[in-house]
């Protein structure tokens, strides 16, 4: 008579891939929806500046503590058109433009380049806002960059300099030795800002402000730069 232990068997791996694809069944991603009800956007609301209305919705996001309030997304293109995009981080506005900062031999770095101009959007999902964001590219001053680039901690200063951003490497241990060779090089100094990291400015030629409604009946309002200054439009949602 065979054992009973060569006709029972467990596998609990099989349950929990049915339980995953049981899971997937329930969800559609075509039924993942919310409704935006928290504020409204109205004509009576809005400065005639985009800056004044960004400033003020600046400190709704950071009063709401909403975590890395400043990532944004960047989005590029080529020459030919073709798109691309990433999250970075806005680390200063005013009226010129908005700043972040990044390897200028990096993909972006070479697509702003070619064709130096971008779009930047923010969103809040906390406030059920965004930001939209389109202009001209350039870099900003040697001498602004090496501000802030000295405000960094040490370790993002090398990551600067041991980092060929973009660049296709074998393995993480070129980074890793290349950290190692830049430390030893600067230890005991004050690490140099590398001429192919700096800023960028953002000056913008059209923002728009996005504020959730219910219903999918956005409220959203358009600021065209012009010669005589702002246009104000309100878009259909």
């Amino acid at each position: 008579m065979f054992s009973p232990f060569f006709y029972v068997f467990n596998f609990p791996f099989i349950d929990r891939i049915f339980a995953v694809e049981t899971s997937c069944m329930k969800t559609s991603v075509a039924d993942i929806r919310k409704e935006y009800k928290q504020h409204s956007l109205n004509e009576g609301d809005i400065a005639s500046d985009p800056f004044v209305q960004f400033e003020h919705w600046w400190q709704d996001a950071v009063n709401s503590e909403i975590d890395e309030v400043n990532a944004m997304t960047l989005a590029t293109a080529t020459k030919q058109g073709v798109p691309s995009a990433r999250i970075v981080l806005l680390k200063g506005y005013d009226p010129q433009g908005f700043v972040f900062f990044t390897n200028y031999d990096s993909h972006k770095g070479q697509e702003l380049a070619d064709n130096p101009k971008a779009a930047l959007v923010f969103f809040w999902k906390e406030l059920e806002r965004q930001i939209r964001i389109e202009g001209t590219v350039e870099k900003i001053s040697a001498t602004e960059s090496d501000e802030y680039f000295h405000s960094r901690p040490e370790g993002s200063r090398i990551g600067a300099w041991a980092s060929p951003q973009s660049s296709v490497i074998p393995d993480r241990n070129v980074i890793e030795l290349n950290v190692a060779k830049y430390t030893s090089e600067f230890s005991g100094q004050t690490i140099p800002r590398p001429e192919h990291w700096g800023g960028y400015r953002v000056k913008p030629t059209v923002i728009e402000f996005w504020q959730g409604r219910s219903s999918r009946l956005h409220d959203r309002f358009k600021y065209t730069k012009t010669e005589q200054g702002w246009k104000v439009e309100r878009l259909a949602p």
